[in-house]
């Protein structure tokens, strides 16, 4: 720098010297030309030594520049290169070709030059360039990765890429979730049928065997519980150890099984959880309404409620039975009371009604007639599977006005007082019409199948009984607390019986005490079982359909699967009659046949002795239902696709996946 201002002033000293010159020359020129041109090889000489000293300075200069803005672009490259953040710079088709020491040290073997930037990240260059740029992990670590163009590469034919190690701001952000607070209530399964029938001494055993279970599942927690009374508790954990829970496939469920009460009945549990609530306030509430769902869903599982819905973990017994009928009492009277204060009485089951939908709205319906009300059961007769049975009891039993109407009737002569009773499902997506049930202010459900997450929510009366074989022997439980308006006649109440032994194959499965006292106060009433057995009777080409369908089963996993291509209006009553008549094969828990519909949907019908929870599986695929009765539909893909679909919905259920 001190040459350079050396020189600078030897540039103005000549400059000044070649001015005076010039001016002492125009002088002596003005004056006297003889002068002029005795100085004049002078003045050649002056000028001629000032112009080349000039030219040989600003060379100099020049040169100066060069050599600082050199050590200036080394020292940046340096400066870059050395860069404590990592930067990466690829070609328009995502390959290395320069990257820093920081690069190197943090990405290891993918810093290659010509590597693909798909070695670190395969998020699209969009992202890259996004103002928050993209959250990557290479290894152990995590990064946030942004992209940039340099200004004079306005072509994009490179990009810089700048890799932020953001690994602690991760950890911690991880750690606040996991150290977030969860509410869990956990609630003993039919407490009081438990231990009814035990000394007192048991049941005290047996409760201290419980407290002792939860203590020292807390203890492995660093959360704390409280008994809030006799068959309930209340815990408050880390979301870290409902993760370990879940991960552990809810031992705690399995755990409390092992609890013997007698040699038939041992403990279940229901566990609801509530988490992600904006305070502890919320995630109670969450996890009252998880239980809640646990329990509607029978009890031995968990259920778990956060802003976005619920999950469902476990559910694997049959449930202990309900033996005393106070509820039953308690509905009927209220059902009576809310049916006197209504003009008219539809009453309506799901789609394609079976027998015990059916039979269950005729019960109801022939029982509030008694009474004096209007009452009509809703049903498209088109596509129910009910129609022998619609046949038979069409008419009311010698009631003047018809006992079936059509939907588009129903919603016809509606009114703001009518009363709208839903038998056989809970679910507002699988009414018979849904439009009758938007219409309606007042709405009864009548239901026995575990609790979905789509339940009717408005309901003034929701009698749901999970432990109950069917619909129909909850309708039969109703009718005998009508007083004399209970007693249907005998082809009604076959309707009802025959809704019981569909749902119980015959008394087979989810059989307890109180189905049995329905239907011996069906059969007094008139119902003659062999009557009943004639609604299941099918033609010699129904039954020859019926056999090729599980002829062409395949055992896989200890469930019998059978499928078809074939269309046919009665497929709907056959594949669920195939699927019971696979669960009679040997070591098979469950069966599931698939079937295509005439609109080209592709059915499932699930069908188990309680072995295995078909409802799971169903629900897994879309569906839903019951533990031994189930089905879901597929829509746009074909039965080899929805057989691969059900192989893996198997396979998680097993825990294979």
């Amino acid at each position: 720098m001190k040459n350079f201002y050396r020189d600078g002033g030897l540039v103005i000293s000549i400059g000044a010297l070649l001015t005076v010159t010039l001016v002492l020359a125009g002088t002596a020129y003005t004056l006297n030309s003889q002068i002029f041109w005795v100085f004049a090889p002078f003045i050649v000489l002056t000028a001629g030594f000032a112009v080349g000293k000039l030219i040989w300075v600003t060379r100099k200069t020049f040169q100066y520049f060069a050599v600082v803005n050199d050590e200036i672009d080394m020292a940046n490259n340096v400066s870059l290169y050395n860069f404590p953040l990592s930067i990466a710079i690829i070609d328009k088709n995502r390959r290395f070709i320069w990257f820093n020491a920081g690069f190197v040290r943090e990405f290891g073997d993918a810093a290659v030059f010509g590597n693909s930037l798909d070695a670190v990240t395969a998020a699209s260059m969009e992202s890259l360039f996004g103002g928050d740029g993209v959250k990557i992990k290479y290894a152990d670590k995590h990064y946030k990765a942004t992209a940039t163009v340099p200004k004079e590469n306005g072509a994009g034919e490179i990009v810089i890429i700048y890799f932020e190690d953001i690994t602690r701001e991760v950890a911690l952000d991880t750690e606040k979730g996991l150290s977030q607070p969860v509410v869990m209530t956990i609630m003993i399964d039919s407490y009081e049928e438990l231990l009814e029938s035990d000394s007192e001494n048991m049941s005290a055993a047996v409760t201290v065997q419980i407290d002792k279970l939860l203590d020292e599942y807390i203890r492995t927690t660093s959360g704390i519980i409280r008994k809030t009374g006799r068959d309930r508790f209340l815990a408050i954990i880390e979301e870290r150890h409902v993760r370990q829970l879940i991960d552990g496939k809810v031992r705690l469920l399995d755990q409390a099984r092992e609890i013997a009460v007698t040699d038939r009945i041992n403990v279940t549990l229901s566990i609801g959880i509530g988490k992600t609530g904006r305070n502890l306030a919320e995630s109670s509430v969450f996890a009252r309404q998880a239980l809640e769902m646990a329990l509607g869903r029978g009890g031995d599982q968990a259920a778990i409620k956060t802003k976005s819905g619920f999950e469902f973990y476990g559910g694997v017994s049959k449930g202990v039975e309900r033996h005393t009928k106070v509820r039953a009492r308690v509905i009927a009277n209220s059902l009576v009371d809310l049916a006197d204060k209504s003009d008219i009485v539809y009453i309506m089951g799901h789609k394609f009604g079976d027998l015990d939908s059916i039979g269950s709205s005729v019960g109801i319906a022939c029982g509030l007639r008694n009474l004096g009300k209007p009452a009509y059961v809703v049903v498209d007769k088109t596509a129910s599977l009910g129609g022998r049975l619609i046949e038979r009891v069409n008419g009311g039993g010698g009631d003047k006005a018809p006992l079936f109407i059509t939907p588009q009737k129903a919603n016809d002569a509606w009114t703001d007082s009518s009363l709208l009773i839903i038998v056989d499902t809970h679910n507002r997506n699988l009414l018979e019409d849904g439009e009758l049930y938007r219409n309606a202010k007042k709405v009864v459900v009548i239901d026995h199948h575990r609790k979905m997450v789509d339940f009717i929510e408005n309901a003034v009366i929701f009698h749901h009984e999970v432990n109950a074989s069917s619909a129909s022997e909850m309708v039969t439980e109703l009718l005998q607390y009508f007083g004399d308006a209970g007693r249907i006649t005998a082809s009604q109440a076959e309707a009802l019986l025959a809704g019981i032994m569909l749902d119980t194959k015959n008394f087979t499965i989810k059989t307890g005490v109180r189905t049995f006292e329905a239907a011996a106060f069906l059969r007094k009433l008139g119902a003659d079982t062999v009557n009943v057995k004639t609604l299941f009777t099918n033609t010699i080409e129904k039954y020859k359909q019926k056999v090729a369908l599980v002829g062409g089963a395949v055992i896989y996993k200890k469930c019998a699967i059978a499928s078809t291509d074939i269309v046919s209006e009665d497929m709907r009553i056959l594949a669920p009659q195939a699927a019971d008549e696979l669960l009679a094969i040997t070591d098979v828990d469950a069966s599931f046949l698939i079937y295509k519909t005439a609109n080209g949907e592709i059915n499932l019908s699930a069908r188990s002795f309680g072995n295995m929870n078909v409802q799971i599986i169903a629900e897994a695929l879309g569906g839903g239902g019951h533990q031994t009765m189930a089905g879901a539909q597929f829509k746009d893909m074909t039965v080899p696709e929805a057989e691969k679909l059900l192989r893996e919905a198997i396979d998680g259920f097993y825990g294979d996946k």
